[in-house]
């Protein structure tokens, strides 16, 4: 129980650190950037940049491999593919690939929808690793997608997780 709420107050605190340092705070006043850090105080950024540093930045190509793999399965409707991605605690949660692309489909198509994308900086904390993505809508909305990933015993990584958050940035 323990460990589990502390893995839960792992991902509440990298969540909640990147939901701020990427404008996903709706009372927060932060101009775009297109550096996170450059939005951070000089203590959060050192935070922030020691929360990165913890992945080498091979580790950071593989994620965005694997979300990048997952989201081209899920465009192409490949449920298998797209399901393929998936941290065994989704796959268990969901059952099989159908109704895993049913799920995306309807809790999260702004993942299908966005016309632009960008990844922003990921952070380990805790042992929690989170790679948001900046989704731009074709009405200029702007949201961030926070994956958590998790990395298998067979040295893969897997999406774990995401939730998909507002911004007070604006795409011009």
């Amino acid at each position: 129980m323990m460990a589990t709420l502390r893995a839960a107050g792992a991902v509440a605190v990298a969540l909640a650190m990147l939901v701020a340092a990427h404008g996903v705070d709706a009372r927060d006043a932060m101009q775009p950037t297109n550096d996170v850090a450059d939005a951070l105080s000089p203590v959060d950024r050192q935070a922030f940049d020691d929360a990165h540093a913890r992945l080498p930045a091979s580790e950071w190509t593989a994620i965005r491999q694997v979300i990048d793999g997952q989201l081209e399965a899920l465009r192409r409707g490949d449920a298998a593919g797209a399901f393929s991605f998936a941290a065994p605690g989704i796959r268990e949660r969901f059952g099989d690939a159908p109704t895993f692309l049913a799920m995306v489909r309807e809790s999260y198509a702004a993942l299908l929808d966005a016309r632009y994308t960008e990844y922003l900086d990921g952070a380990v904390v805790d042992d929690t690793t989170i790679q948001p993505l900046r989704l731009v809508m074709n009405d200029d909305t702007v949201l961030v997608a926070l994956y958590q990933m998790r990395k298998g015993d067979d040295g893969r990584w897997r999406v774990a997780g995401c939730v998909i958050a507002p911004s007070t940035l604006r795409s011009t």
